[in-house]
C-alpha cells in the first residue's frame, strides 16, 4: 500500500519536474546565452567607438597618412626619431602632400599619423576581441546548437572590413594623379560595411535576449505586413547612410549651406557639369548633397507610413518600438538640417553619423518586434 500514490500527487510532481527543464537550446549549456550576449554587446560597442573614430579620421584628413597596411606589424607605432622621419617621408611621396599638406611638420604629421593609427588600432582590438570570445565560447562548448555559423558571420565580416579599409585608403595614394582623398564610394562601401556588422550584432543581441522557446512562440504570432514595412524601411535608412558617406566623401555638406533651397535655387547650380555624366552621382559636391536632401525627404515620409502602421500593432512593445525609432528619425532630420546650415563642423558632424547607428539600431529593433512579437495579457495591457 505504501507504493500507492494519490493521482493529484503524480500531477503535481510531474508539474514539478516540468518547471525545472531547461530549453533545448540551453541544455547543457548553463548560462552561455547571457555570456555570449554580453559579449556581443561589447563587440557592438567598440564598432560604434570605431565607426566614430573613422569620422574623425576622415573630418582630419588623417586617412592618408600611414602609407603601408601591415595587419601584424603595423600595431606598432614609431619608436624612434628615425622610424617618425621614415613614416613622414612615405607621406610626402603621396599627392596629398604635395597639394595639400606641404606646410606640415615632423610635429603635425604627428597628430594625423596618430588618429589614423588609433582607427587601425581599434580595428584589431576588435578582431582580438570576437576570436578570444569565438574561439573560447567554441573550446568550452558552450555555443547553442545552430549558433557557430552565425556568430563566425561579425568575424568574417570583420576581416572583409580590414581588407576594405585598406583597399579605400589605396585609392588615395596616388602620385601626380591629384587626389588628395579617398574616392568616396570606397568610403561608401567601408561605412555600408560597418553597418551591416553592426545589424547582424544588433539581431543577434535581441534574439539571445529571449528563450528560444519563447522566440519560437512569438514567431506564430509575426506581424508579416508590418514585418515587410519595416524591412524596407530598413533598406532605405541604410541606402540613406551609403549616399550620406558619398557626401562626407567629397565634403558635399560643406558646398552648399542654404535649407531648403541648395545654392539659391530649387536644383543646385551645375550639378552635371562632370564628364562623363555617371560621374556627377558620385563625384558632383551639389548633385550628391542634393540626392541626399531628397532621400532623406523621402525617406522621412516612408517613416511616417511604417509608424503610422507600427501603430496599430496589437502589441504595446511593438508600437512603442515604432515609436522610438520615428523619434530618432525626426531628430535626425533635424541633425540633418543643422549639419548643412552650419557647413558641417566636426560637432555636428559626427552627431549626425551617431544619430544614423541611433536610428539603424531602432528600426532593426522595430522589425525584430514584428517577427518575434512579445505577447502581452489583458491586464497587462
Amino acid at each position: 500500500m505504501s507504493g500507492k500514490r494519490s493521482i493529484f500527487q503524480e500531477v503535481s510532481d510531474t508539474e514539478k519536474q516540468q518547471a525545472v527543464q531547461p530549453g533545448m537550446i540551453d541544455r547543457g549549456r548553463g548560462g552561455a546565452r547571457s555570456a555570449i550576449r554580453a559579449w556581443l554587446m561589447i563587440l557592438f560597442a567598440l564598432v560604434v567607438v570605431m565607426i566614430a573614430v573613422g569620422g574623425l579620421t576622415r573630418l582630419t584628413d588623417s586617412g592618408l597618412s600611414i602609407t603601408e597596411w601591415r595587419p601584424v606589424t603595423g600595431a606598432i607605432p614609431p619608436m624612434t626619431q628615425a622610424d617618425w622621419q621614415s613614416e613622414f617621408d612615405k607621406y610626402k611621396e603621396i599627392d596629398q602632400w604635395r597639394i595639400q599638406n606641404q606646410w606640415m611638420e615632423l610635429d603635425d604629421f604627428k597628430s594625423i599619423y596618430w588618429w589614423e593609427w588609433g582607427h587601425r588600432q581599434l580595428g584589431r582590438v576588435i578582431g582580438l576581441v570576437w576570436a578570444i570570445g569565438f574561439f573560447g565560447f567554441l573550446a568550452a562548448r558552450k555555443i547553442p546548437p545552430g549558433w557557430a555559423g552565425r556568430l563566425a558571420i561579425p568575424g568574417a565580416l570583420g576581416a572583409a572590413q580590414g581588407a576594405v579599409g585598406w583597399w579605400m585608403v589605396a585609392s588615395g595614394m596616388t602620385q601626380g594623379e591629384g587626389m588628395t582623398a579617398v574616392a568616396s564610394y570606397r568610403l561608401a562601401v567601408h561605412l555600408g560595411l560597418a553597418f551591416i556588422i553592426l545589424g547582424f550584432l544588433t539581431w543577434y543581441i535581441l534574439m539571445l535576449g529571449r528563450e528560444e522557446r519563447d522566440l519560437m512562440q512569438a514567431r506564430r504570432a509575426k506581424e508579416a505586413k508590418l514585418f515587410s514595412l519595416s524591412t524596407g524601411l530598413m533598406h532605405f535608412a541604410f541606402l540613406q547612410i551609403l549616399i550620406g558617406a558619398l557626401v562626407a566623401g567629397i565634403d558635399a555638406g560643406r558646398s552648399y549651406t542654404d535649407w531648403p533651397l541648395i545654392g539659391g535655387q530649387v536644383l543646385p547650380p551645375d550639378a552635371t557639369m562632370l564628364e562623363p555624366m555617371w560621374r556627377n552621382f558620385f563625384e558632383s559636391p551639389g548633385l550628391v548633397q542634393f540626392i541626399h536632401r531628397c532621400a532623406g525627404y523621402l525617406l522621412f515620409i516612408f517613416g511616417v507610413i511604417v509608424w503610422r502602421r507600427g501603430g496599430a500593432s496589437a502589441h504595446p512593445q511593438t508600437r512603442f518600438a515604432f515609436n522610438a525609432a520615428f523619434a530618432a528619425l525626426s531628430l535626425q532630420v533635424v541633425v540633418g538640417i543643422l549639419t548643412v546650415v552650419y557647413g558641417a563642423p566636426w560637432q555636428i558632424a559626427i552627431f549626425h553619423q551617431f544619430m544614423a547607428v541611433i536610428v539603424w539600431t531602432l528600426i532593426l529593433r522595430a522589425r525584430f518586434l514584428t517577427a518575434y512579437p512579445i505577447a502581452t495579457s489583458l491586464r497587462g495591457a
